[in-house]
């Protein structure tokens, strides 16, 4: 398997950690400098243009099957943000390692945000061999049950298109696959809003996109009730604590919050009885 980072430049400039293009075979990992490539694989450069190529794009609506073989319309995500992979279950080592950092990262983000504020799919890009089958079986070794995170299999037609789409760039190798390492971030009106590189996503790395999303982008069935309202709050309230690897509670805000409230009421009773003293001083001086 041979890796290849991306210049140190890129995080910098994006807030991401790595670009890792991947074989997905057995053994340890390779790095490399940028271009140092040798196999008739993808070059990084090219493959991170196309990648942000399509960020503030809306990619057109797909039928994939679900594990149980279902159809199931990418459109039907819309009204939530939306975490997409690209993986292929004849990967040994990238392809697992990359879906359980991820399943950690959405674990802990799932424990602050709440497991129904996004959705995760997790899409198997080498037809016809990532059948509903293998993605079932794939999610099962990875251990993988989270709620609204479902494993999809495109019809094999769509998959250029689909991965183009995506920004998600991949070759055929001796061995598998040269694919962009990346999970796509979409908003809850279908389009692209960040890509996030490496083999290694941290709750951070995903989480504080995510807050800008949740906290910042209207819910498109039904708009935003008191409930959404706490939950953003609950959730602006949250700051990534790099020692546990977890999000926790940030009681900073809630106190301005309160604090902003209660200066508002006194303010509102100050206001109150001075319009209550004025009243009561012009009727005593028309009598």
């Amino acid at each position: 398997m041979k890796a290849l980072r991306i210049p140190t430049r890129l995080h910098r400039s994006m807030l991401l950690p790595l670009v890792l293009l991947g074989i997905g075979v057995g053994g340890g990992a390779q790095s490399l400098a940028a271009g140092a490539i040798t196999t008739p694989g993808l070059d990084s450069d090219t493959a991170l243009r196309a990648s942000q190529a399509v960020v503030g794009r809306m990619p057109d609506d797909y039928t994939l099957r679900d594990r149980e073989g279902r159809p199931v319309q990418l459109s039907s995500y819309r009204g939530r943000p939306l975490l997409v992979s690209f993986i292929y279950t004849g990967c040994f080592h990238i392809c697992p390692f990359s879906t359980q950092a991820l399943h950690k990262a959405v674990s802990a983000m799932h424990r602050r945000f709440g497991d129904k504020q996004f959705n995760v799919i997790t899409i198997g890009f080498n037809q016809p061999a990532d059948s509903p089958a293998a993605l079932k079986a794939f999610a099962t070794q990875q251990r993988v049950a989270d709620p609204n995170w479902e494993f999809l299999s495109p019809q094999a037609a769509d998959v250029a298109a689909l991965s183009r789409d995506f920004g998600f760039t991949f070759a055929p190798t001796r061995g598998g696959f040269d694919h962009i390492l990346q999970v796509t971030m979409v908003d809850a009106k279908g389009q692209i809003y960040r890509q996030v590189y490496g083999d290694s996503f941290t709750a951070d790395a995903l989480g504080e996109p995510l807050k800008q999303l949740l906290t910042g982008t209207r819910i498109v069935d039904g708009g935003v009730g008191l409930a959404d309202l706490i939950d953003r709050v609950r959730i602006l309230c949250s700051v990534y604590d790099p020692k546990s690897g977890a999000y926790r509670a940030d009681y900073t805000l809630y106190f301005m919050i309160a604090g902003g409230v209660t200066f508002f009421i006194a303010m509102f009773w100050f206001a109150l009885s001075e319009w209550r003293g004025r009243v009561a001083q012009r009727r005593s001086v028309s009598r």
